[in-house]
């Protein structure tokens, strides 16, 4: 690469913000491909039309979704507001995709009681906490030993989406199967201690302000790699979270194994967590608050889904085939 200030700038900026690895990673990548797009030219001389160009690349040639549309957009807007300091102009309204609105896909609890019986171990439980708590997988995956309360029969999520904090139920079945796993989690902690590797990532230079911090006990990740890796950020060797990829492919083959026919994904889980929690009763704030949504009407997405179906609905061909008996077939 020609422009390694460039990629450095970009990269020290979105770690001064407090993003995360992810995203620092995503938006290091689209900055590379739109370089190479334009043959390598440095982006202090590319500007609005460059920026389209690409764009309007990505979506008639290459045919990317609007998500990975608005994606790149996102990086390059970040790019030229924060780092080169000259902000793009009113291009974002003209070449932002517009995503469809989609229903989310709800499983029955008998399809998530297959589902949660194929998965085993600790995959089973990370599958029964997106589901009986509601949460997004990788707020899920970063779970930390302090984040449990057990006593309030609750969990601390930190740095959600929106990087914000919430407080979100813990179901009474998964104390025993919690505590359980923090016992095996601890001896394993002891051992990495022993031998010089205990070292979790720390947010926002926390591990410079508190140096054992990320050897102690209650930092540790609920749900540990069994590798260990070291940290591309302080280079410190420790052992990280799952992988968030691991448990999809797990997910994805329980779907099959579980002979659900539904589009279902780890994120699944979350949509029916919510759909069933107002099929209870729940009041929809209550709901809003447990998923974390800022705005009420994202949260109203599950009442349509509610609103839908045989079980609301008449249909006409009730009146001419009262019995499903009746109906013709081969």
């Amino acid at each position: 690469m020609n422009n390694p200030k460039v990629l450095d700038q970009l990269r020290h900026t979105i770690r001064v913000k407090g993003y995360s690895i992810r995203t620092e990673h995503t938006y290091l990548e689209w900055l590379r491909r739109f370089i190479r797009f334009h043959n390598m030219t440095h982006p202090k001389d590319l500007r609005e039309p460059e920026v389209v160009e690409y764009l309007t690349n990505l979506a008639v040639k290459r045919k990317v979704s609007a998500s990975t549309q608005n994606q790149a957009l996102n990086a390059l807007v970040f790019f030229y507001k924060h780092v080169m300091q000259e902000p793009l102009g009113d291009i974002t309204q003209s070449v932002r995709a517009k995503q469809p609105k989609k229903l989310p896909t709800i499983l029955s609890r008998d399809e998530v009681r297959k589902i949660l019986s194929v998965l085993k171990g600790d995959n089973q439980l990370i599958g029964a906490i997106l589901y009986g708590s509601g949460l997004r997988l990788m707020e899920c995956l970063r779970l930390r030993v302090k984040d449990l309360n057990f006593e309030y029969a609750c969990l601390h999520i930190h740095d959600g989406k929106g990087m914000k904090d919430r407080v979100v139920m813990l179901p009474s079945q998964l104390h025993r199967p919690l505590q359980s796993l923090l016992h095996r989690n601890f001896l394993q902690h002891q051992n990495d201690v022993e031998n010089g590797i205990a070292g979790v990532y720390l947010p926002h230079a926390l591990a410079r302000k508190y140096p054992q911090a990320p050897t102690e006990w209650k930092w540790q990740y609920l749900f540990p790699a069994t590798r260990v890796s070291r940290d591309p950020r302080s280079k410190r060797v420790g052992r990280h979270h799952f992988h968030i990829t691991a448990f999809q492919k797990v997910m994805r083959a329980a779907v099959v194994e579980a002979n659900i026919t539904k589009q279902a994904s780890s994120h699944t889980l979350r949509h029916s967590f919510a759909t069933h929690m107002l099929e209870n009763g729940m009041d929809i704030r209550t709901v809003q608050e447990q998923l974390g949504h800022s705005s009420l009407e994202t949260t109203e997405i599950y009442t349509h889904v509610l609103k839908r179906g045989a079980r609301v609905i008449r249909s006409p061909l009730e009146d001419i085939f009262p019995d499903s008996n009746q109906i013709p077939s081969s």
